[in-house]
């Protein structure tokens, strides 16, 4: 069941949407496509809702940083009982544009909330519930931030301080660098490179796991 769940995590303008691209490709590949793509916050009814108010605020109203915490684990926990468990039940592969790790970095490092809590609600929320392989693309938050704001207009989150993702950025790392399942990916390099590192990397999973069917290379 959590070996089926891939996650994609990142700062802002690192590049997930290419990657989950090119996730979807290495999979389609060895004959999976039985694929359900997810986003949080986000990803059903509710969810979509809070994820509303979590990046566009409310007129006359700070949200503050708990409030924003405990939006983004309701969101979770609908996207989570409603959509990622019964899909990974049924034997479908989950691909999730962010996760918990999300919060443990936006919100753990970048909001600078009281760990216990976080653990708390993951523990909570989560349960047993844990990416088989989590691709994490690392980038400097002032290159991403640039690549936001060349993409559209910034949200509330994306207008956060610099110092607010550097913060987030030294969160990620550190938890990448104590979870074998968390693999890091430099982002800053050229589109191509960091699409053949992607496939490597979980071609090379998937044959850990006894997912890869097919001989030879691809792209």
């Amino acid at each position: 069941m959590k070996s089926k769940f891939i996650v994609i995590e990142g700062l802002e303008g690192v590049g997930k949407t290419t990657a989950c691209n090119t996730i979807v490709d290495v999979l389609n590949y060895q004959g999976i496509e039985d694929i359900v793509f997810t986003r949080e916050p986000g990803g059903t009814p509710l969810a979509e809702k809070l994820r509303e108010l979590i990046k566009n605020s409310v007129e006359n109203e700070e949200i503050t940083n708990k409030a924003e915490l405990l939006m983004i684990y309701a969101a979770r926990i609908q996207l989570v009982t409603h959509v990622i468990k019964p899909a990974l039940a049924r034997g479908a592969w989950v691909i999730g544009d962010r996760h918990d790790l999300s919060s443990q970095a936006y919100q753990g490092g970048g909001r600078c909330i009281d760990a216990s809590l976080l653990r708390c609600l993951r523990n909570t929320i989560v349960d047993d519930l844990k990416p088989g392989i989590t691709l994490y693309l690392d980038l400097p938050p002032a290159i991403g931030l640039k690549r936001a704001y060349n993409r559209n207009s910034l949200d509330r989150i994306e207008q956060e301080s610099l110092d607010f993702f550097e913060r987030a950025r030294e969160r990620y790392l550190t938890l990448a660098a104590q979870d074998d399942s968390i693999i890091t990916i430099d982002a800053s390099q050229n589109i191509t490179k960091v699409n053949t590192q992607i496939k490597f990397i979980l071609k090379s999973w998937l044959n850990q796991i006894g997912e890869n069917k097919c001989i030879g290379t691809h792209g």
